[in-house]
């Protein structure tokens, strides 16, 4: 939604089409068209994407900006149809395939193979892909495919807290996807071994199977508020009364080159964060000041982070102001866009000037 009400914003006519079942709507300049939510993961990548992908053709759409990899099965479909097609590159898919808990690992590595093949085949042949951190766009550039690198940054007053909230508080916050190569089981394990009387709010769907259960049985559970997935409205509200945000993804090769939207969303709060001790990371965390890097796999090492952060608030609150500074000077989305924004106006040009007289 982001990226469709910059371009909207900068004047064109824009459409998301999803599969949510919450109905169309206009919002922001953006037409919300809802094709029904999928009844599982197999109707999903079959049946609503054939939906979605109908739906664009039948609006009449002159460019298609796929965001999801099942998609890109009907590429070549929208190329003979004139369409320009961008694909969206949010994660490094064959990473993020053999980093997937519920294929077999047997079967994770011959399939990200797989999916690399056919990906690059198939964007080889497409106007452009988009990629989500500079990392995967190289990866696609040294495939000889034609790639832009736009960061999801924040928008800078989206999340902007009364920092005030948090002067008294006692909590910490985890925002976003909760799975087990996340961390989530070492975050809570790390809550009874605080020095200090610690929170968790978890805000967030849990969605892997098995692991809510496991959760709960673990001694740091009396420890977690259960907030479930939030609106924008409720996660700025979550941020605005916690200490510290915690991003501590397992160092897998899909997360240690990733850019996660929420260490750059508790930078623009004004929130320190703990972090994974990744290289990329610790350049931008301790680069800036801004919060603490861990070992993601020890829960001593991210409870220790907790404690120090939690018993010297003078520490905790220069570096979110640290962060917050750093998200203005060079990670917000007002800067990132303009690159959306030139793109899409080049693809406009190329196919203005292609149209014969």
């Amino acid at each position: 939604m982001k990226q469709c009400r910059t371009l909207a914003a900068a004047g064109h006519d824009v459409s998301l089409v999803v599969a949510d079942g919450k109905g169309d709507e206009h919002l922001e300049g953006v037409h919300i068209i809802d094709v029904g939510a999928p009844s599982g993961r197999v109707h999903r990548c079959i049946i609503s994407a054939h939906r979605v992908v109908s739906t664009a053709i039948r609006i009449g759409a002159d460019v298609c900006h796929l965001h999801d990899p099942e998609l890109l099965t009907s590429a070549a479909r929208l190329r003979r149809l004139g369409k320009a097609v961008i694909y969206d590159a949010h994660e490094d898919l064959p990473e993020d395939i053999i980093g997937k808990t519920y294929i077999h690992a047997s079967l994770r590595r011959p399939l990200a193979a797989v999916a690399s093949r056919t990906q690059n085949r198939v964007c080889s042949k497409i106007e452009c892909v988009v990629a989500a951190t500079p990392h995967i766009q190289e990866k696609f550039l040294h495939a000889g495919i034609k790639a832009i690198a736009v960061r999801n940054y924040p928008i800078l007053d989206e999340l902007n807290p009364d920092v005030q909230r948090r002067a008294n508080s006692n909590t910490v916050c985890y925002v976003g996807g909760i799975a087990s190569n996340r961390g989530i089981q070492e975050i809570v394990a790390a809550l009874p071994l605080s020095t200090t009387d610690v929170r968790l709010a978890l805000a967030g769907s849990i969605n892997e199977r098995g692991l809510r259960a496991h959760l709960e049985a673990s001694p740091g559970w009396r420890y977690v508020d259960d907030l479930g997935f939030l609106s924008r409205d409720g996660v700025k509200g979550v941020l605005e009364r916690s200490v510290a945000g915690l991003v501590t993804l397992h160092p897998t090769t899909a997360f240690v080159d990733s850019l996660p939207i929420k260490m750059f969303e508790y930078m623009s709060a004004s929130l320190p964060v703990i972090a994974s001790n990744f290289p990329l990371w610790r350049q931008i965390i301790e680069g800036n000041d801004c919060g603490i890097c861990v070992d993601p796999t020890d829960p001593a090492s991210i409870a220790r982070a907790i404690d120090r952060l939690m018993t010297d608030r003078d520490l905790a609150q220069r570096m979110g102001e640290n962060g917050r500074r750093a998200v203005i000077a060079q990670y917000s989305w007002e800067a990132e866009s303009n690159q959306l924004i030139k793109f899409y106006q080049d693809i406009s040009q190329r196919r203005t000037s292609s149209v014969p007289h």
